[in-house]
């Protein structure tokens, strides 16, 4: 509880749990601003722990979406040394949030790695299905992240290809099971981030 009261007085910080830069320069950094999309970041973080474990991964979340401005625009802003040492100056920044995509582009315009930053959000893309399926459909899934960093970040090498193709064929299984059974699959629904240090989820 103490963490998170200093997590959410802050407005945004790294959640070095989740992490496995510490010490090194972040090969990527996924960050995330809403309750379905950092739950959906998580899930990316783990799946690119037991496909690229070579990745050094970087997550931040934002609580206020003031503190991505500049602190002499909003006075809950970063100052740009703040803001850098967090995203970097030069790395992808995959960016899942809660709304339209445009207001994460806004508020971080006049960063030094704004044009690193991808942002995946609400695309006005619904209908009648499960709450992954919606997720799915606006691209803001676990899958899609992956895929983002896959195509962000060079030198990959030859394990970027199976782990494209396998979270590929995950979209598709969750297509097949959704209309078999009009419910997410469960290792989707009952999904929870691996309990030990270097565990991966099943």
């Amino acid at each position: 509880m103490d963490a998170a009261v200093k997590h959410c007085t802050q407005g945004v910080g790294i959640w070095g749990w989740a992490n496995n830069d510490r010490g090194d320069e972040p090969d990527v950094v996924m960050a995330c601003a809403g309750d379905v999309p950092t739950l959906e970041t998580l899930a990316a973080v783990d799946l690119l722990r037991r496909h690229l474990p070579q990745l050094k991964v970087r997550m931040v979340n934002v609580v206020d979406l003031m503190t991505l401005q500049p602190k002499d625009q909003h006075p809950h802003g970063l100052s740009d040394a703040d803001f850098d040492a967090l995203f970097t100056t030069g790395k992808p920044v995959i960016f899942a949030y809660h709304g339209y995509p445009w207001l994460i582009h806004r508020l971080t315009y006049r960063r030094a790695n704004h044009d690193n930053v991808h942002v995946r959000g609400y695309m006005e893309e619904g209908s009648t299905t499960t709450p992954f399926d919606m997720v799915v459909r606006n691209r803001l899934d676990r899958f899609h992240l992956v895929g983002d960093v896959i195509d962000s970040v060079p030198g990959l090498g030859a394990a970027a290809a199976y782990a494209k193709q396998a979270i590929r064929d995950k979209l598709v299984e969750h297509q097949r099971h959704i209309a078999a059974y009009g419910t997410d699959m469960p290792e989707v629904a009952d999904w929870r981030w691996p309990a030990a240090a270097g565990a991966v989820s099943t």
